[in-house]
């Protein structure tokens, strides 16, 4: 059987801008709300063009998801178990926080996929993301363990720092609007709060208050 042929450059550049069409429009409206007309227009092609490229709307969105789900994945996976805990948690934190700054249309496509009950991506949660999350839950109770951390549930350590980062990009109207600032000043702020919040809470105990 004869090894497919390697896609053309203009094919290559073709597809990058379906994606970066679509990646627009479903974080805009949903899986649901988008349509194959809207990431045509957004891409600049006619609709037998794009579906050349990409046999459904479906097979684009998943497509973004499953490259989206591994880059997300990259900021938990950078948890040293070598650093000192507080400071590799916080890094932690702040690597969050520059994703949602860097990648809001990414952000807001995973939410709108997670609400919806996941349908595309479920097996990659339920087998990478869950067996990346179990390993770095096992760390942070390890840390705790050895009085180098607070006592602290590492799942629900986990998922308020997604909600407090993330909130930033999937909220990004209405805490630009409420705070009245534009561009990046809502994430300086927020890094400067989310170190000193998590910070407090990761605190090791004192001597003598174990």
């Amino acid at each position: 059987m004869a090894a497919p042929r390697a896609r053309t450059r203009i094919q290559a550049r073709n597809s990058e801008v379906i994606l970066d069409a679509a990646l627009d429009v479903f974080s805009q409206y949903g899986f649901r709300g988008a349509t194959l007309d809207q990431i045509a227009e957004r891409a600049g092609l006619s609709k037998p063009n794009l579906l050349y490229y990409f046999p459904s709307k479906e097979a684009m969105h998943v497509t973004l998801l499953s490259g989206l789900l591994d880059t997300w994945l990259d900021p938990l996976r950078a948890l040293d178990p070598e650093g000192e805990p507080v400071e590799e948690i916080l890094a932690y934190v702040r690597r969050k926080l520059e994703m949602s700054r860097l990648y809001p249309r990414e952000s807001r496509l995973f939410a709108n996929e997670i609400l919806q009950g996941a349908p595309r991506i479920l097996d990659m949660i339920e087998q990478d993301l869950k067996a990346l999350v179990d390993e770095k839950a096992a760390l942070i109770r390890g840390w705790s363990a050895a009085g180098r951390l607070a006592d602290i549930d590492p799942y629900h350590l986990m998922f308020s720092i997604w909600a407090t980062t993330q909130h930033y990009a999937d909220f990004d109207i209405q805490v630009h609007r409420v705070l009245g600032q534009s561009g990046d000043a809502p994430y300086d702020e927020a890094e400067r709060f989310l170190s000193h919040l998590y910070r407090a809470a990761l605190a090791p105990p004192g001597p003598g208050a174990r």
